[in-house]
């Protein structure tokens, strides 16, 4: 199988920072997983953040090249970990939705730059998977008049969630598909033929 580059560096980064991993684990369904991403593994490997960070920039460029975003935004706590230092890199305000109202300070939900009515944000998350807790961010964005068409993740895990967010109206983009992620680290002698057939055919039940 012929990768795209920005995939392989992709899988590098996820790999060599601890991100991905393989065994047995359990996943917020219940369901017991042969892998599991732990985005916030990223800030133990400035190179492999910075990595990310890069080819995620250069995705959103080309989504804004036709869409004039004023904003990026994430929810806590993975996506917001990672969300500015895409933002540094794009040079676009970064926005934070708290998963629950803060009632002292500054109050509320939003953290960092304010929302205007009118805003085009582009949301940023670290996986989509059957993609329900992105309405959980997007929606306190909407409510205060921005507009979100466009979602980014950096894994997608094949479990129907882009499908989902789009027939529900949004545009999903993913850095990498897990399956392309194995793939990749098969060919690059990372995992066993045997990690990478387990997985692959967890994904397709």
């Amino acid at each position: 199988m012929v990768m795209e580059p920005s995939i392989d560096k992709v899988a590098e980064a996820l790999y060599n920072s601890g991100c991905i991993k393989f065994g047995s684990f359990k996943i917020k369904s219940g369901a017991l997983s042969p892998y599991y991403i732990d985005i916030a593994r990223l800030l133990s490997k400035p190179k492999e953040l910075c990595a990310i960070a890069e080819i995620a920039a250069q995705k959103i460029c080309q989504i804004n090249s036709a869409n004039m975003l004023t904003k990026i935004a994430s929810i806590e706590l993975k996506g917001a970990l990672i969300a500015p230092s895409i933002a540094c890199k794009i040079n676009l305000p970064c926005v934070i939705v708290r998963k629950e109202e803060k009632n002292y300070g500054a109050t509320g939900r939003i953290a960092g730059a304010n929302i205007e009515k009118g805003d085009k944000i582009l949301f940023i998350d670290d996986v989509i998977s059957e993609g329900l807790s992105k309405i959980e961010g997007i929606k306190p964005l909407q409510e205060l008049g921005a507009e979100i068409k466009h979602i980014l993740v950096i894994v997608n895990r094949e479990q129907e969630g882009k499908e989902k967010m789009e027939k529900a109206g949004y545009t999903v983009h993913a850095l990498a598909k897990v399956s392309e992620i194995v793939a990749s680290l098969q060919e690059n002698k990372k995992i066993s033929d045997e990690q990478a057939e387990i997985v692959l055919k967890f994904i397709k039940k």
